[in-house]
């Protein structure tokens, strides 16, 4: 196992230096979930949520989120991102909500903590949105599906590897 990245040769943090590196294509999808309580279910899809519509506002605030994990993160670099997509998509079968983002960047390090970062903003903001109606909501499965470009290559999660192979 090689050493900590983020730490010095005396155990303090430190932002890892990527100045010497070239951009290349970097790609991230990741996914969440957030199950909801029937009575938050059937309110969203009967767009009658009073702080407006929920799914648009959460991929609004997933997208925003992205632009801004650098200073949410501790030691994340701010790097320019030239894509962020979000989307949410009920599920009725779950009863649930699943959020999805891409991130797309050509740059020196990778895109993963946005894309988790704007899923992970986007499930917040559905339970903001919604806690009036119910508070039993409950987040699940917030991973990286997908991740492409620089040193480490391509990455693709089992449940995503499984999903091709079907």
């Amino acid at each position: 196992m090689g050493s900590l990245t983020h730490l010095d040769e005396h155990g303090h943090p430190k932002m890892v230096n990527v100045g010497f590196k070239s951009p290349t294509d970097r790609k991230a999808i990741a996914c969440g979930w957030i199950i909801l309580p029937d009575k938050v279910y059937d309110t969203i899809c009967e767009g009658s949520v009073p702080k407006g519509d929920v799914l648009k506002v959460a991929e609004l605030a997933g997208i925003m989120a992205a632009k801004r994990t650098w200073e949410m993160i501790p030691l994340c670099h701010n790097i320019k991102l030239d894509h962020v997509e979000v989307k949410c998509e009920l599920d009725e079968k779950r009863r649930g909500i699943k959020v999805t983002s891409k991130v797309l960047a050509k740059e020196v390090t990778g895109v993963e903590m946005e894309a988790l970062t704007a899923v992970t903003v986007a499930l917040l903001t559905i339970y903001d949105m919604c806690k009036g109606i119910d508070k039993g909501m409950y987040f699940n499965d917030v991973h990286l599906i997908e991740k492409s470009g620089g040193k480490s290559g391509h990455y693709l999660s089992e449940d995503a590897k499984r999903a091709e192979s079907d």
